[in-house]
């Protein structure tokens, strides 16, 4: 009963969707020869390249991130190059999973649950086992939550002596987490549309620089992945290898925009806030670990996306509670390691203080509701945050 009433999917992505961007959605089929759209689309790639931080190329494909994922690889791995994967959680383990099929010798360092890269281990691991293609990390795991600091890494790779392109996936983070692709010295970053961009799922973004595009692996790449065409066409439909997602550009160009007007720093700081007031209900609800986000220190968590660990089943027993009981829908825990005391709460694009606080004020509710034992004041600390802000 108290369900009814407009819902609220707080799942790490596809993010809420801005009615500007579903309105800009909405509209017929627009000519794709010639016109407008042509127009729009060249607007549109330098804007792209802006939110990333790069001076250099976009290639967009009609896809997710793992589309995003083998694109990236499709074009400078070739069988027998030999990979090491930097894994924070379940999707740094995915794109190592899509470069072994492209026929990649994949190695991993596996970091501890909750813990960001050890750039110090990056750089020993090199050193001792190399050469390397190509290094993977992704900024943030969106199963874990763990954000880690990429400068660090290219600096690890340098200092090792290595060739290795640093290829980072920015799924989770692009337009949340602060990330600039040049200054950090990663060579390619994949990302999606619809988490920070706002823009229902299906398009894929892989940014790349010079060191990447000399890197090419000929015509390794099938003619659909070759991002050369996408990022230099030469006629319009070799930006999209083919027809263009029509609808879903005019969708992101929208969000774009909104980005732009309310200005990246400030989307930014939006989101630390807003991520610090979740972080500060949670620690103050915590008996004992009992409901924790599962990142300990505050600087390597994520702006976009919080893991909670609950303990026991209460993790599944609060998601039931909050969405059937009060119309908020909470992300699953990911990984066969993770049981179903664990949850993720996301705070990705088109989300403010006050779809923050009602998300929180729900699973505080949740905690009554079910006896789960927890401390005091959650709500109340959440709120000091945003009234500091």
């Amino acid at each position: 009963m108290l369900a009814n009433g407009r819902t609220y999917l707080a799942i790490p992505g596809p993010s809420v969707m801005p009615e500007r961007v579903l309105g800009a959605m909405h509209m017929a089929a627009p000519n794709i020869y010639e016109g407008e759209l042509h127009d729009m689309v060249a607007r549109l790639k330098p804007d792209l390249a802006r939110v990333v931080g790069t001076a250099h190329n976009v290639a967009i494909y009609i896809g997710n991130g793992h589309a995003a994922w083998e694109a990236s690889l499709a074009n400078v791995i070739a069988p027998g190059d030999k990979v090491l994967v930097l894994a924070t959680g379940r999707f740094g383990i995915g794109w190592g999973e899509t470069a072994a099929r492209l026929g990649a010798e994949v190695e991993h360092i596996r970091f501890p649950w909750g813990q960001p890269v050890d750039p110090a281990q990056v750089e020993a691991h090199l050193r001792a086992k190399g050469p390397y293609r190509a290094v993977l990390v992704c900024q943030v795991d969106t199963a874990t939550s763990v954000k880690t600091d990429i400068a660090p890494i290219r600096a690890a790779i340098d200092a090792a002596g290595s060739e290795a392109l640093l290829m980072v996936d920015c799924m989770a983070s692009l337009g949340c987490d602060r990330f600039e692709m040049d200054a950090s010295g990663a060579d390619v970053v994949t990302a999606g549309c619809q988490k920070g961009l706002m823009t229902p799922p299906g398009l894929a973004f892989v940014f790349f620089g010079p060191r990447a595009e000399a890197a090419q692996r000929g015509d390794a790449a099938s003619i659909y992945w070759d991002w050369r065409a996408r990022a230099h066409p030469e006629i319009f439909f070799q930006h999209f290898g083919g027809t263009a997602p029509t609808h879903h550009l005019y969708g992101l160009r929208a969000a774009l925009d909104m980005i732009f007007e309310e200005g990246l720093e400030n989307v930014w700081r939006r989101h630390r806030v807003l991520s610090e007031a979740i972080w500060a209900a949670l620690e103050a609800w915590d008996i004992g670990g009992a409901l924790r986000p599962t990142v300990p220190e505050r600087a390597d968590r994520a702006w976009s996306v919080t893991t909670v660990e609950a303990g026991g089943d209460n993790g599944q027993r609060l998601r039931r509670f909050v969405e059937q009981q009060a119309g908020v829908t909470l992300g699953i825990g990911l990984g066969a390691e993770v049981p179903a005391g664990f949850f993720r709460i996301g705070h990705m694009g088109h989300v403010n203080a006050h779809m923050v606080l009602g998300v929180l004020g729900c699973i505080g509710a949740g905690l009554k509701a079910l006896d789960i034992p927890h401390g005091q004041g959650g709500l109340d600390a959440a709120m000091d945050v945003i009234a500091r802000a």
